[in-house]
């Protein structure tokens, strides 16, 4: 029995417009069941991958693979196994929220009216209302109902709750796109593009971060918290300059430190004791914070 291909596959992705390289050899393997975090600043080359993923762009180079399909030639076999939400959605002016939903529905094998129905009653959503009059965050709750009711095999995310309040945006990432995944585990897939890391800190198995078009760190998320740690230490006497201080991120709050490491916990432990520190507190490091010292390395580096 053959083995399953990745739900997303990119290999050696150049994406370039005029002399500006947006992607630059990124690589990318995304298995199903997996709810996969997609990370990098502003203009990093994030949305232009994604576009290349729905076939909106065409790779100058490298190859793009959904499903184990190249998305271009089997364009019709790729779409009716994911569904995708943009950061900035629109709708039809003269339609419904349900004339809109029927729309969707119309382009799927599959659709449940049921989830509708639950969606859209708890967070308040009129169906006979103008779907373009919503508001920003209302927009993106239609969108992101919409994107669910199929019930695809993948869900891509692009900035997915960038318009919902706090309380809305909880609710909907932790219990309604877990749910979705547990509708059939192991096979439904998320990937998802966002700057709001900490909201889906529950729910990314493995991340990719990704800056100037390349990715520079990929890593399963238990591996990440194992290895980034943060520590604090504190001083008897003279407090040691920063850049003496081993790590990244470091900073003092009265006498004590602290401090993020990347795997040299033991080496980390003996220069502040040699600097005249004590480690009184050990513990991982959020998703963000991780985030945040792979790109201070990275900066390093270059």
């Amino acid at each position: 029995m053959s083995k399953e291909p990745p739900v997303i596959e990119v290999k050696d992705l150049v994406r370039s417009y005029r002399s500006t390289e947006a992607v630059l050899g990124l690589n990318l393997r995304v298995q199903p069941g997996r709810c996969y975090g997609f990370f990098g600043r502003n203009g990093a080359g994030k949305t232009t991958t994604i576009k290349c993923l729905l076939d909106l762009l065409r790779p100058t180079s490298g190859t793009v693979r959904l499903f184990g399909m190249d998305p271009a030639r089997d364009e019709l076999a790729v779409k009716r196994r994911f569904a995708y939400v943009p950061d900035t959605v629109a709708f039809y002016p003269w339609m419904s929220v349900q004339q809109w939903f029927n729309y969707l529905a119309s382009f799927r094998e599959k659709w449940n009216q049921q989830l509708e129905r639950e969606l859209t009653n708890r967070f308040q959503i009129d169906l006979k209302q103008n779907a373009n009059s919503l508001s920003k965050g209302q927009k993106m709750q239609v969108a992101l109902i919409g994107a669910l009711c199929p019930e695809p095999e993948l869900l891509i995310l692009d900035e997915p709750t960038s318009g919902l309040d706090p309380l809305v945006r909880r609710e909907f990432i932790k219990t309604v796109i877990g749910a979705y995944q547990e509708g059939d585990p192991g096979k439904r897939t998320v990937f998802v593009s966002t700057h709001l890391i900490t909201e889906f800190e529950g729910l990314i198995d493995e991340f990719t971060v990704i800056e100037q078009g390349r990715d520079i760190v990929t890593m399963e998320t238990d591996d990440a918290r194992a290895d980034f740690r943060k520590m604090r230490s504190r001083f008897a006497g003279e407090l040691p300059k920063l850049d003496r201080v081993p790590g990244w991120m470091p900073r003092f709050e009265g006498r004590e430190l602290e401090v993020c490491v990347n795997g040299d916990r033991e080496q980390t432990i003996a220069k502040l004791r040699a600097l005249g520190g004590e480690v009184i507190a050990e513990e991982s490091l959020s998703l963000e914070e991780i985030f945040l010292v792979i790109l201070n390395q990275n900066t390093a580096k270059s």
